[in-house]
């Protein structure tokens, strides 16, 4: 069984073409993925799907990207999150990082070789 193969992803961007453009180039890499619209939708998916991993845009309408992470992490601790963003976030990031939560992030668009190989590394961390 790959390493791929076992990671769950949960792909959430409030944009849906995004989110399924996103969920099908993983998949096309191998891994298995769930797709949210929200913040609370990402919440009540994780709950079902239960993800190794969360790619997240971090600004949505209701609850924030960073949001959804921290309330996910909650009950999925061993979920490595990456976040994705077209703009600066330094705000949330700071207000998430004074609760100890250090989320990686990354500018969006990201060409997805970029984005498969940063999932891949934070995957091989995490084991």
């Amino acid at each position: 069984m790959s390493m791929t193969r076992a990671t769950k992803v949960l792909v959430v961007d409030d944009e849906q073409a995004i989110a399924v453009t996103l969920a099908a180039i993983l998949e096309g890499a191998g891994y298995q993925t769930a797709t949210a619209f929200s913040g609370l939708q990402a919440i009540e998916t994780a709950a079902k799907f239960r993800p190794n991993f969360l790619l997240s845009d971090i600004r949505m309408p209701g609850m924030n990207g960073v949001e959804a992470a921290i309330q996910i992490l909650g009950f999925l601790p061993e979920c490595s999150v990456l976040l994705i963003s077209g703009y600066v976030a330094d705000d949330v990031l700071a207000a998430a990082r004074t609760r100890g939560f250090d989320f990686e992030v990354c500018s969006k668009p990201m060409p997805p070789p970029l984005l498969l190989g940063k999932i891949a590394e934070i995957v091989s961390r995490s084991h």
